[in-house]
Parts: C-alpha cells; structure tokens; sequence
C-alpha cells in the first residue's frame, strides 16, 4: 500500500518501521522539512519524504502521527479542509488528554476522532494505536510475546480492514469496537491508561481477566 505519514516522532518511526518492513510505501512530512527527510532515510526503503499535501495525495491510507495541540496545524497544511483526504482512510492514534493526567480535553459529548474527521472533510476516520507507547511497535516478532490487541472505531467497513491489515503488519491484533458513536469510550480508555501510568500503577493490574463466556455476569 501507499501510505503518508503525518509526523515524524517517535509513533512515525515506529509504525513505518514496521510498514516499510512489510513492503508499503511510505511518505514522511511534518512541520519539519529536515526531519521528515531524516526520518525517510532512516526507514530506507521505498519512504521519501514530501510537503504534508503531497505527502496524502493518492494514499491508500494516511497516519496522523503528530501530538493532539499540532493536529489541526499539519491538517490544514495537508489541505484536508480542501478535500485532500477525502475518501481516504486517516488513521487518528492521538490523545486529547491532560499531560500526566488522563483527563479527556475534549467537550463531553465529543471525541478527538470526531474533531479530526470536522478538520479532514470525508476523510474515513479510524481511531487505532493510541493505546501502546510507540515502543511497543519496535520490539521483534521473535521476543515470543503474545501479540497486543488493537482496539478500533470507525464507519467506514474498508477503512477498517484496510487499518486492521496494517495493524497485523505492525505485529498487533485487529479488534473492532464500534462506529465513531463509540469512540469517546474508547478515548476515555486511553485517559484511564496514562492517568494510572502516571501514578506509577500498571494499568493492566487494574483490569480484570473476564473468560469471554462469562463477560454478561462480570458484575455479578
């Protein structure tokens, strides 16, 4: 697949690492010409760099990989309010969250996700990856680890597969949650995770182990 890359932290590097791995093509931008250009050359390959407009023009699927307080910034400089995404998958991995807190910034009622798609006209949002740290994609598929599910929300039925596909490329499980109606649900998780992390307690202490068999009752 052709795929463009909205940043160039370390989110960027690590999932192209793992696409570039796989075969895709990929094109790196960011606010920074030279450091889009840096990281191409480090992914090798078939990544280059380019301006954020070129960089999500005829892609099969593009990565905002940029912090919440830069996402409308490279939008804008992509051209999404022009319709330059439109149609496109545009995958969000990003965290409307308090630094260190968790607490969503978001208006109750709204989601990050929502806000991307209000910023890219027709593009097919797909909420994925904001869940693991960036290092979680850099760890070989030989370290004999179980691999890590990828909770997702989206509309767009080929959106999805086509995340889920490079989900499975980055060494994670595919799992469909909903439509962006559930979306905040799946962002307040991501406000749960970094707000105990923070605290110095391991989110997955916190979560019990329910058998799929017995979810209905878990309250009971």
């Amino acid at each position: 697949m052709r795929i463009g890359i909205l940043g160039t932290g370390t989110l960027a590097e690590a999932l192209g690492s793992s696409w570039a791995h796989a075969g895709h093509e990929l094109t790196i931008s960011g606010r920074s010409q030279d450091k889009a250009q840096a990281l191409a050359e480090r992914l090798g390959g078939a990544a280059r760099a380019a301006s954020p407009r070129d960089a999500v023009t005829e892609c099969d699927a593009v990565l905002l990989a940029v912090l919440w307080d830069g996402v409308r910034d490279i939008l804008r400089s992509a051209g999404a309010a022009e319709g330059t995404l439109d149609g496109t998958p545009l995958i969000d991995p990003t965290n409307a969250v308090e630094h260190g807190v968790g607490v969503l910034l978001t208006e109750p009622g709204s989601s990050g996700a929502h806000q991307v798609a209000e910023h890219a006209p027709g593009a097919q949002v797909v909420k994925a990856f904001h869940l693991f740290p960036a290092e979680q994609w850099t760890r070989s598929p030989d370290s004999g680890e179980a691999p890590v599910t990828v909770a997702m929300c989206g509309d767009d039925p080929a959106a999805l597969r086509i995340t889920g596909q490079l989900v499975r490329d980055a060494g994670g499980v595919p799992a469909v949650l909903g439509s962006l109606a559930r979306v905040r649900q799946l962002e307040e998780i991501a406000g749960f995770v970094i707000g105990l992390a923070f605290a110095g307690i391991d989110p997955a202490s916190a979560v019990p182990r329910v058998l799929t068999s017995g979810a209905n009752n878990a309250a009971g």
